[in-house]
């Protein structure tokens, strides 16, 4: 927090010089603290013990300034400047105030103490913020500093920053690719971790994208540049978690605007705790004032005034739980969104690609009287061996998984929009769908036109030989992503889908899913969100990952977008990523802005439960300078404790 963007309180920044590096500023400011702390209680022990040396007046009095001046001199400065920017009532100003105040009334180990006690309390909040910087860091510290380019046959490196699209880049094995771009060899496997944070390989191959953060892992790779450096998908993404912390929670917002008007009133308090007694002993002569005991009362009331716990603690809160979820892969843009999440009762999720791989499986074969299985699997496997198509795909890839071996096919001819044509063994091939049968006047059972999944139909010489039924798959943890959400009480779960109401249904009864909706169009989807927004009660978070998914991401109360390898729309649109691209992490997310909330909460409670104690204790005499210390720093310093506890409750 730096003063810039805050009027009241430790704003950690501030209390170092600007230019030293963050390591060196640390230790230094770690020696005066060492220092003023070693006298200070050195002064404490040498008045406990009555030794002579320490009963001069002018000795006492030079030894606590020389305790003071480390930990002191930085503040004033910045007290100074601060008034300066017509910032009267920040942190600053009132701790210069209370400590020369103290030593105004002889009373040196206690301004020493305030200057200590906040200064080691700038070091907690440092330690604090860097760790939560750290947590981000690791999961987004990725961007590769040079890239090498391929001019005329030679390999020239460059910062990627300076790489153009249309460039053929090389990325060696074990390299991060620093540019998104598209594959130019066969195929390669890449580690996605930085992306998805899933370290299982990926196979790109010839043609397909390469997403900068990518590490190549078998071979080396080429690759043509797509995107200029600054609108890859990594650095959006760092972009994005940079930014969050200018996103504040409704929390922060409200003590940001409730510390400038509570300084100044409780600054002018102090003042009337002196003022007041003074002009009621003019009135009543029997009242004895002394200026010395008041203005003592008046500057424990000053120091406990300064909302340090609130302030530092609450953005840290918010900011180490946005560091913690990203640990785990949940990336949210802003502090307001870790506090939204937290009153989602709905969770509407788009179904293809987000609770379903977005790739085909074979579900079921039905073959004709005469026809085995294997037989038909054989042909229909061999006809689209060279297809690229993910459906060919998925039927290769299945009669590999049940050993069933290829056969030679010549003269293979694609339909487009059908299927292709073939021949094995000399006899004619049609694979494709039911039109492709209707084209050749192959005659068919009516009851494939009534099925609703994927049909992939098969005739031998005009033959009708039968099908392969295929399907998309469920993400391994979709049904776990249902059953996190109904542990959090919340019950209203839907699904909305392009997809045909019949494939949908199937679905939904697998995941526990009472409302799906198929059929649906981008705009369907749009008014259905509307719809479910008419309802005031309801607080709704859509999960997508399409390009179509972007209008009902803006239009939902928190729009969470599978980011992995998701469309470049839906990351932009949406308040809070899933990096791993689990629908699982949607709880997660939810349970991380819960904890995030619950620790703020304590610490806004425990901040103003204390110092309301003994700000009455303070006003009625009953406190010292030691007790307002604790009440401010003391507080602070637990409140951060209880911040940093936010990265082991968010698992």
């Amino acid at each position: 927090m730096g003063h810039h963007s805050c009027t009241c309180c430790c704003a950690h920044d501030n209390a170092q010089p600007k230019n030293t590096p963050g390591n060196t500023g640390f230790l230094k400011e770690y020696r005066r603290i060492l220092l003023s702390a070693l006298l200070l209680f050195g002064g404490i022990a040498m008045k406990a013990m009555n030794i002579s040396f320490f009963s001069d007046d002018t000795v006492v009095l030079v030894w606590y300034l020389l305790a003071y001046l480390p930990v002191g001199l930085p503040v004033l400065k910045e007290a100074w400047e601060s008034i300066l920017r017509k910032d009267v009532f920040s942190e600053f100003t009132l701790m210069s105030i209370a400590t020369l105040g103290a030593f105004y009334i002889k009373e040196y180990p206690e301004g020493v103490a305030v200057m200590l006690f906040y200064s080691l309390g700038e070091l907690f909040q440092d330690k604090a913020v860097s760790r939560a910087k750290r947590n981000i860091s690791a999961l987004l510290d990725v961007r590769p500093e040079k890239a090498t380019v391929i001019r005329d046959n030679e390999a020239v490196t460059e910062s990627p920053r300076n790489v153009q699209v249309g460039d053929i880049i090389e990325v060696k094995p074990g390299e991060r690719v620093p540019l998104d771009g598209t594959m130019l060899g066969e195929s390669a496997a890449f580690n996605t971790s930085a992306l998805t944070g899933e370290s299982v390989p990926r196979t790109i191959r010839k043609g397909e994208e390469v997403l900068a953060g990518m590490i190549a892992t078998d071979k080396v790779i080429r690759v043509e540049v797509t995107k200029p450096f600054e609108k890859s998908a990594l650095s959006r993404i760092l972009e994005l978690v940079q930014n969050a912390s200018e996103r504040k929670a409704p929390a922060e917002l409200f003590i940001r605007r409730f510390a400038r008007i509570y300084t100044p009133i409780v600054t002018g308090l102090a003042v009337l705790i002196v003022l007041l007694p003074f002009l009621y002993s003019l009135a009543n002569t029997q009242f004895i004032f002394t200026f010395d005991d008041w203005l003592y009362r008046a500057l424990v009331f000053l120091v406990i005034s300064c909302p340090c716990a609130l302030v530092v603690s609450i953005p840290l809160g918010y900011f180490g739980g946005i560091g913690a979820a990203s640990r785990l892969g949940v990336l949210f843009k802003g502090g307001n969104y870790l506090d939204a999440i937290t009153k989602v009762n709905t969770v509407v999720f788009d179904k293809t690609g987000t609770l379903t791989k977005g790739t085909f499986e074979v579900q079921s074969c039905r073959t004709q009287h005469g026809v085995s299985e294997e037989k038909l699997i054989q042909i229909i496997a061999s006809a689209e061996r060279n297809s690229t198509h993910p459906i060919a795909k998925a039927i290769t890839g299945y009669a590999e998984q049940r050993r069933i071996s290829f056969v030679p096919t010549a003269e293979v001819t694609e339909i487009a929009g059908h299927g292709l044509e073939t021949k094995i063994d000399g006899q004619r091939i049609l694979v494709g769908n039911a039109r492709l049968l209707s084209k050749y006047n192959v005659e068919y059972p009516q009851e494939l036109s009534k099925i609703a999944d994927t049909v992939v139909v098969c005739a031998i010489d005009s033959a009708y030989a039968g099908y392969l039924l295929l399907s998309d798959t469920l993400k391994e943890d979709a049904r776990k992503a249902i059953e996190d959400l109904k542990a959090l009480n919340i019950n209203n779960i839907q699904i909305l889908s392009g997809d045909k109401q019949a494939i949908v249904t199937n679905f939904a009864e697998k995941l526990g899913v009472t409302q799906a909706y198929g059929d649906l169009l981008p705009d369907g989807k749009v008014e259905h969100i509307e719809e479910l927004r008419q309802n005031a009660g309801n607080r709704i978070a859509f999960v997508g990952d399409g390009i179509n998914d972007a209008p009902v991401l803006a239009l939902s109360h928190v729009g969470i977008a599978m980011g992995g390898l998701g469309s470049d729309a839906a990351i932009e649109t949406a308040d809070v990523v899933i990096q791993t691209d689990q629908p699982s992490k949607v709880a997660t997310a939810i349970r991380a802005g819960k904890q995030t909330r619950r620790i703020v909460w304590q610490n806004i409670s425990l901040a103003f439960g204390v110092k309301l104690l003994v700000l009455i204790l303070g006003a009625g005499g009953l406190a010292t300078l030691w007790e307002a210390v604790f009440a401010d720093v003391g507080v602070a310093l637990i409140a951060i404790v209880n911040a940093i506890r936010i990265q082991k409750l968010i698992k």
